[in-house]
């Protein structure tokens, strides 16, 4: 069943042939640095090589209403700076894991793995040089190694951090991305603008190249930790704080919009879920000054999810819209959705909330 599925996602993927060489005998892949964080023998080559799945600069972007090729319930990675809205398909993304990309005056990579499910934004400012992100073509944990054009460094994404080359251990500063559906998308945001399906590759974006992989519980590459808690693929929301994780399930949440306040590793947080939207993210209830906010939902004012017991309320990117605090941020730690076999990884002592 692996060695069907894998030939099939490489025959998709590839337009010429790539041999599936091991790390050690790959040079195209490596950048001859040989100090790895991470278990060098665990670093495996995915097949396409280096660049063989092309990233994406600079993409065009097209209205909601001229993307025809989206379904209401395809997914979507939204980021917003001021009044610039714009949303990355993971029907784009599942053919090419990497979209830089520049919005006002943040240089953006958009990193998403299809075999893991996982999505987040990335500074491309690396020691003051601007750079672009690339598809290595290594997987570890069944997760994408990015590097990075300027310095050839190979980056985890689900680390958050360089594990090879140059800058090995630096972290990435990160842009949390809001992951739901096409439909709740342009709910929220009617004014979103959207990648088009014109990006000067032929591929078939309609399509989606693994098969039945997002719902059957199969991986087509080896992870070194299994966590049988959850199905393989549940999509659940990981939040990264000091090398720990936790994840949140859509079933802690009610079909309408509804709250979960939490502290985890001594961080106190407020969570707001919804399965009609899709929709999980997280916010620190702790403000840099101190205060700490109790919140509730907000049904009828989406995007705006949030009012907090001081009277502002806050939108789906934690953002002060009105209200004493209005214009502030409510802060982040690192989070993305992804698949629970993913998490749980590179997690091995990953808690989930309610269990």
């Amino acid at each position: 069943m692996k060695t069907t599925v894998l030939i099939s996602v490489l025959a998709l993927l590839l337009n010429n042939g790539c041999s599936k060489d091991s790390i050690n005998n790959n040079n195209s892949n490596n950048n001859n640095s040989t100090q790895w964080l991470i278990p060098k023998d665990e670093v495996l080559d995915g097949g396409p090589g280096k660049d063989g799945i092309p990233a994406l600069q600079n993409p065009e972007f097209i209205n909601a209403d001229q993307a025809t090729y989206l379904e209401d319930d395809d997914l979507v990675l939204g980021f917003i700076d001021g009044d610039e809205v714009r949303a990355y398909p993971h029907s784009i993304l599942d053919w090419h894991e990497i979209i830089n990309d520049d919005v006002n005056e943040h240089s953006i990579a958009v990193i998403y793995c299809p075999l893991t499910g996982t999505g987040i934004g990335w500074d491309r400012i690396l020691d003051d040089k601007k750079t672009t992100f690339g598809v290595s073509g290594l997987l570890y944990n069944s997760n994408i190694i990015p590097y990075d054009r300027e310095s050839d460094s190979n980056w985890s994404q689900l680390l958050l951090k360089s594990v090879n080359g140059q800058l090995v251990g630096k972290s990435a500063d990160t842009y949390n991305l809001v992951e739901t559906t096409w439909k709740t998308w342009k709910e929220f945001y009617p004014s979103t603008k959207v990648i088009s399906t014109n990006t000067g590759h032929n591929r078939n974006y309609g399509n989606y190249p693994y098969g039945n992989y997002k719902t059957n519980n199969n991986l087509i590459f080896p992870v070194n930790n299994h966590d049988d808690r959850l199905h393989t693929k549940e999509r659940v929301l990981g939040i990264i704080v000091d090398d720990n994780m936790i994840v949140y399930r859509f079933d802690s949440f009610e079909n309408s919009l509804s709250l979960v306040q939490d502290e985890f590793q001594s961080k106190k947080m407020v969570v707001a879920g919804s399965k009609n939207l899709n929709l999980m993210v997280a916010f620190n209830r702790e403000l840099a000054d101190g205060t700490i906010l109790d919140f509730e939902p907000l049904h009828n004012e989406l995007p705006v999810l949030l009012i907090d017991n001081e009277g502002t309320r806050w939108d789906a990117f934690g953002r002060g819209i009105s209200g004493p605090r209005a214009g502030q941020q409510l802060q982040q730690e690192a989070q993305m959705m992804g698949y629970w076999f993913s998490f749980a990884a590179f997690y091995p002592n990953i808690e989930i909330h309610g269990f």
